[in-house]
């Protein structure tokens, strides 16, 4: 068990998510899924967290294993072409995962996900993180469009707006 990173949790606010991630940086990422999504077979999925519960805490769970369970819980592995991708953030971490379903992990790889998080993590350590949001969107579009090309477009499968878990 880690005191610090207990006490980091515990102490941190909902009014710190909400200024980093104000209504209209929220708007601007679903806005930016749902542009991206025109452009690719993908679905892209955003959750952010401030912090994790006492319960979590305790059992040590990491933000990969957060994010591998809101991937579960949001349930972007459920579409047809298993192309879901969510993007999750963990604050109180400085953390940013990226979780892809076997469709287009099995074509991406760990190392597409990898720079796409440091590059979003290096622009959230600026307090950029509307910027960094964008960009992160952007890099993951790309990906998915170079594996998953827009060919017939089909019914959004998955919300494009971003979740705020409290």
């Amino acid at each position: 068990m880690n005191a610090k990173r207990i006490l980091e949790h515990l102490l941190f606010t909902d009014w710190q998510t909400r200024r980093a991630f104000s209504q209209k940086t929220l708007y601007a990422i679903e806005n930016a899924i749902h542009e991206s999504e025109q452009l690719h077979d993908g679905e892209i999925r955003f959750a952010i967290e401030g912090s994790l519960n006492s319960l979590h805490l305790l059992k040590g769970q990491s933000s990969r294993e957060r994010a591998i369970e809101v991937f579960s819980q949001m349930r972007v592995w459920d579409t047809e072409r298993n192309n879901g991708v969510l993007i999750y953030v963990l604050l109180a971490d400085h953390a940013v995962e990226i979780v892809a379903d076997r469709g287009i992990h099995a074509k991406a790889g760990e190392k597409s996900w990898l720079t796409i998080c440091q590059d979003m993590q290096s622009n959230f350590a600026k307090s950029e993180f509307e910027k960094g949001a964008l960009k992160g969107i952007e890099a993951l579009a790309s990906v998915i469009g170079h594996h998953f090309p827009s060919k017939d477009k089909s019914a959004n499968e998955l919300s494009d707006a971003p979740v705020m878990l409290t």
